[in-house]
C-alpha cells in the first residue's frame, strides 16, 4: 500500500538486475538524489510506461455508465432488507459513477436521503434531498421525497420550514392533480399527519452538534510556543550532534498535558483494499466497502454521504467546501491520474501531493531550496546546465542575493528562526539517501519518472500552472522537462523521507456484530500524512507521551510526568510490552535507520538470556513456576525436577492458537454456546503451561467475556474480562491506552448488567486514562460520560432524617 504493487515492485527489480554492473555501480555510489533520478529516470523506456499503464488500467477509478444503476439496484436490496447502513454505502457507490446533472446521479441521490432518513440522519438526508434536486429529479417522484423532507423538519423542530414546505406540496397537488387515486388519498393522509405533527410540537432544539468541530475548537494549546509553530510552551526545539533535532520540555509536566497539536501538512487517504478489476467476472463492479468510501479524502472526517468529484469516482468527500478546496490544492492535476496513483502507491502519492502544496508558499524560496539540491552538484552536466537555466527564470533578482540570505542553524526552520508547518519544514525532513538499498532508490526513481511522463503526455504543467510570480511571466517560460526534473528530484527526496517521516493517521473503529450490546474496537490506519512538528520526536520503547488523531490533526499528550530538560518521546510502533529488544532492534533498525539504547533496551540486553519476560513464559505443569532454559526448559523451581523440550510447548501453543481461532469464527457467526464450550477447554488447557500473564491467556479470557455478553449473561462476561483486564495491566501497565480501552469494555458489560457501583468506579478508571492519552473530545469518552449520566439517575434518592 505504501509503495507500489508487487507486479511493478518485481518488474522493476528485474529490470535493475539486469542493468550492466557499470550502471548500477553509478547509481549506487550516487550521493546527490539529483543524480540518482537523473541516471534512474534515462533508464525508463517506453515499454516500462506501457507495463505500468496495463496495471493503472485495472482499477476503475472513472465514471463507469453502468455502474450507477447496478449499485441502486443493490442498495434497494439491502433497503428492502432494513439494512439501511448498507444501503447508504452501496446508493454512495452509485453516486460515485454518475455524472453529474444526470437522472442517475439524483435518482442516488433520493435513494440515498430514504436510508439515511430511516438512520436518523436527518440534516444529512436534507442535504441529499437538496442534491437530488440540482441535479435535475423527476418532477414525477417529487412529491414522496418533498415528504420526506417535510418529516425530517418537524423532527429536527424546524417548524416553519416544515409548513412551508406542507403549503408547497398542497399546492402542487392542487395545480397537477397527476396522481393515481389511490396514492393522493396516501399523500393526503400523510399530509393530514405531518400537520398535526407540527401544531403538537412546540420546540425542539437542534441535537445534532458539530461534535468533531467543537472538539477541535477545544482542543487549544494554553500557551503556544513562539519558535516552534503548533507546540505548547512547555517545550523546546533542541539540537544534538548524535540524535539530531528533538523536544525538551521547559517545565516540570503532568500527564495528559497537550505538548503539540498540528495539522498534517499532506495527507493522502489509505485505499485499503482495492483489487484491480479482472475481466471476464460476472460483474465489474464491486460492492465491498473500504476506507475509501467511509472518509473524506480531503479532511477525513467520517462520512456516509460522501460528495464524489465530477470527473472521477475515486475521490469522494463529506462536502461540497471539502470538494473544491481539494480541487483547487491538489486534485485537479490528480484527477485523471487515479489508477496510475493507485498503482505507485501512498507514499508516491503523497510525494506528488507535497509538491503541489509547496506551489502555494513562497515560489522563489521553494525553487531556490530545490535548486540547491539539485543543481549544485550537477552543475558541469548538460541536465544540470539545463535545470539552472530554468531556475534563472524563476528566481530572476533573487539570485543575485543569495549570499546575503540568513543561515539558520536548526534545518527546517526559517531566517527568523521559526520552525513552522510549511514546505521548507517538510523538504528538511531526513531523506536518508545513504541508508536506503540501491534497488529501492531505483524502484522510487523510476516510479517518480513514469508519474512525470504521465504528466508531460497529458500536457500538463502543474508546477507552473496559476502560480503568481512576475519574474516568471515576464521571462520566457522555461520548457517542462528541466521543470519537471527540479520538482522530480523534490518527489524522490520526499518518497525515501516517507519511509523514516511518514505519521500512519489512524482512528478507531467499530467492529463486533451489528447490534451487539458491547462496542469492540480496533485502531485502522486511515491515512499517510506529514507532520513536521511531530517528526521532531524521537524514539523510545517505553515512551513518555501519545500521539492521537482527530480528523488530520495530530495531538501529542504526555502520557507520564516528564521533568524539565527531559525529552519528549513517543514509539514509532515497536513497543517493549509488545515485542521482545531482538525484535524491536530489527524493526527499528531496517525502517529507521538506527538502533535504540533507551533504558528498556538497555535493561532487556543486561538480562540473561535465560530469563524471559514473565508475560511470554512458559510454566511448570506440576508447580506452575516459570521454566527456564534455551532448547530445554527446567523447572524454575529447586524441588522440582520436571523438564520439556521448548518444541513440543511451542507445537502445543499453535495447536491451542489454532482452537482459539475457531472458537472465534464461531462467536462471529452468533454460535456463542459452541463458542463458550471450545474456550473453556482452551482457557483450561492454557493455563496448565501457560504463565498466568501470558498475552494468549488474556486474550481467551477477552473473548470468553465476549461469549457470553452475546448470551446476556453480564456476570460471567464480566468476571472473565477482569481476568482479561489482570493480563493488560501487567504487559502495558495501568495507565496505559491498552488498559483504558479494556477498561471502557468492562464498563460496558456492568453498565448493561446494571451493576451500578461496580459501573460506576470502572467509569472513573476508564475516563482517568482515556483523558491522559486523548483528551476529552474521545469517542469512548464521551460514550463514558453518556453511561455515568444514566447511572446516576438510577441511583436512589437520599432520604433526610425521619423526624
Amino acid at each position: 500500500m505504501d509503495l507500489p504493487v508487487d507486479e511493478w515492485k518485481s518488474y522493476i527489480l528485474q529490470k535493475w538486475s539486469l542493468l550492466p554492473k557499470s550502471i548500477q555501480v553509478t547509481i549506487s555510489t550516487a550521493e546527490a538524489l539529483s543524480d540518482i533520478f537523473l541516471h534512474s529516470s534515462l533508464l525508463l523506456q517506453p515499454e516500462d510506461e506501457m507495463f505500468l499503464k496495463r496495471l493503472s488500467g485495472g482499477y476503475l477509478v472513472g465514471k463507469d455508465p453502468g455502474a450507477p444503476l447496478f449499485y441502486r439496484e443493490e442498495g434497494n436490496k439491502k433497503f428492502h432488507e432494513k439494512d439501511y447502513m448498507g444501503a447508504t454505502l452501496l446508493y454512495s457507490k452509485g453516486v460515485a459513477h454518475s455524472r453529474p446533472s444526470t437522472e442517475d446521479i439524483s435518482l442516488c441521490y433520493a435513494n440515498r436521503s430514504a436510508a439515511l432518513f430511516h438512520l436518523g440522519q436527518y440534516e444529512t438526508c436534507l442535504k441529499d434531498i437538496v442534491r437530488a434536486q440540482s441535479h435535475g429529479y423527476p418532477e414525477n417522484l417529487q412529491p414522496k421525497m418533498l415528504l420526506r423532507k417535510a418529516e425530517c423538519l418537524v423532527t429536527l423542530g424546524r417548524l416553519q420550514e416544515a409548513s412551508q414546505t406542507i403549503s408547497d406540496l398542497e399546492s402542487n397537488f392542487a395545480a397537477t392533480p397527476t396522481l393515481a387515486a389511490s396514492q393522493f388519498q396516501i399523500l393526503q393522509r400523510t399530509l393530514c399527519r405531518l400537520k398535526r405533527k407540527v401544531q403538537e410540537k412546540e420546540t425542539l432544539t437542534e441535537t445534532f452538534p458539530a461534535l468533531l468541530t467543537k472538539a477541535l475548537e477545544d482542543m487549544e494549546l494554553r500557551e503556544e510556543n513562539v519558535h516552534v509553530r503548533g507546540a505548547s510552551s512547555s517545550v523546546s526545539l533542541r539540537v544534538d550532534p548524535l540524535k539530531g533535532r528533538s523536544l525538551v520540555a521547559t517545565k516540570d509536566i503532568l500527564p495528559g498535558e497537550l505538548l503539540v497539536k498540528e495539522d498534517a501538512f499532506v495527507s493522502v487517504l489509505n485505499p485499503g483494499e482495492m483489487p484491480p478489476r479482472h475481466e471476464g467476472l460476472e460483474s465489474k463492479w464491486d460492492t465491498r466497502v473500504t476506507n475509501g468510501d467511509l472518509y473524506c479524502h480531503r479532511c477525513l472526517k467520517p462520512t456516509l454521504a460522501t460528495v464524489p468529484c465530477d470527473g472521477c469516482s475515486y475521490a469522494k468527500y463529506c462536502s461540497q467546501e471539502c470538494l473544491q478546496q481539494a480541487w483547487d490544492l491538489y486534485h485537479s492535476v490528480e484527477c485523471s491520474l487515479g489508477g496510475l496513483l493507485l498503482t505507485l502507491g501512498v507514499f508516491c502519492h503523497v510525494a506528488l501531493r507535497s509538491t503541489l502544496l509547496a506551489r502555494f508558499e513562497d515560489v522563489g524560496k521553494v525553487r531556490m531550496t530545490l535548486c540547491g539540491e539539485t543543481c549544485n552538484r550537477d552543475v558541469s552536466s548538460p541536465e544540470g546546465k539545463n535545470l539552472a537555466q530554468a531556475l534563472s527564470y524563476d528566481l530572476g533578482g533573487e539570485r543575485e542575493q543569495r549570499g546575503k540570505t540568513v543561515e539558520t542553524s536548526v534545518p527546517g526552520c526559517g531566517i527568523d528562526g521559526k520552525y513552522e508547518n510549511n514546505y521548507n519544514a517538510v523538504f528538511h525532513l531526513l531523506p536518508h539517501t545513504e541508508n536506503h538499498s540501491p534497488e529501492h532508490k531505483f524502484l522510487c526513481a523510476l516510479s517518480v519518472s513514469a508519474l512525470g511522463r504521465q504528466l508531460q503526455a497529458a500536457g500538463s504543467q502543474p508546477f507552473t500552472a496559476g502560480l503568481k510570480s512576475s519574474k516568471l511571466e515576464a521571462a520566457e517560460a522555461p520548457v517542462l522537462y528541466p521543470e519537471w526534473n527540479i520538482w522530480g528530484v523534490a518527489m524522490l527526496r520526499h518518497m525515501l523521507q516517507l519511509q523514516c517521516n511518514a505519521q500512519a493517521i489512524t482512528a478507531i473503529q467499530q467492529t463486533g456484530s451489528k447490534g451487539s450490546l458491547i462496542t469492540e474496537h480496533r485502531q485502522v490506519r486511515l491515512a499517510t500524512g506529514l507532520f513536521p512538528v511531530v517528526s521532531l520526536l524521537n524514539h523510545s520503547c517505553s515512551p513518555n507521551a501519545s500521539v492521537s488523531f482527530i480528523s488530520t490533526v495530530a495531538t501529542v499528550r504526555a502520557s507520564q510526568p516528564i521533568r524539565k530538560g527531559q525529552e519528549v518521546l513517543h514509539c514509532y510502533g515497536p513497543h517493549e510490552s509488545r515485542m521482545g529488544v531482538a525484535e524491536r532492534h530489527q524493526k527499528l533498525r531496517s525502517q529507521y535507520f538506527f538502533d535504540c539504547n533507551c533504558p528498556p533496551c538497555e535493561r532487556e540486553k543486561q538480562r540473561p538470556s535465560a530469563l524471559e519476560p514473565r508475560r511470554e513464559a512458559f510454566c511448570c505443569h506440576r508447580c506452575r513456576a516459570l521454566l527456564q532454559g534455551d532448547d530445554v526448559l527446567s523447572c524454575g523451581s529447586t524441588s522440582c525436577p520436571a523438564s520439556v523440550r521448548r518444541h513440543h510447548l511451542d507445537s502445543r501453543l499453535q495447536d491451542l492458537q489454532q482452537q482459539v481461532g475457531l472458537a472465534r469464527k464461531l462467536l462471529r457467526n452468533c454460535k456463542a454456546e459452541r463458542a463458550i464450550q471450545l474456550l473453556l477447554g482452551c482457557q483450561h488447557d492454557a493455563e496448565s503451561f501457560l504463565s498466568a500473564e501470558h498475552s494468549v491467556v488474556g486474550e481467551i479470557a477477552d473473548d470468553l467475556a465476549q461469549a457470553y455478553a452475546a448470551l446476556g449473561d453480564w456476570k460471567k462476561s464480566a468476571s472473565h474480562l477482569q481476568k482479561s483486564l489482570r493480563v493488560v495491566e501487567v504487559r502495558h501497565g495501568p495507565s496505559s491506552v491498552e488498559m483504558g480501552h479494556e477498561l471502557f469494555k468492562l464498563a460496558q458489560i456492568f453498565f448493561n448488567g446494571l451493576a451500578i457501583p461496580e459501573a460506576l468506579n470502572t467509569i472513573q478508571r476508564a475516563e482517568k486514562v482515556l483523558l491522559v492519552h486523548y483528551g476529552p473530545w474521545n469517542d469512548e469518552i464521551q460514550e463514558l460520560q453518556k453511561m455515568k449520566s444514566c447511572l446516576m439517575d438510577l441511583l436512589p434518592i437520599p432520604m433526610g432524617p425521619s423526624e
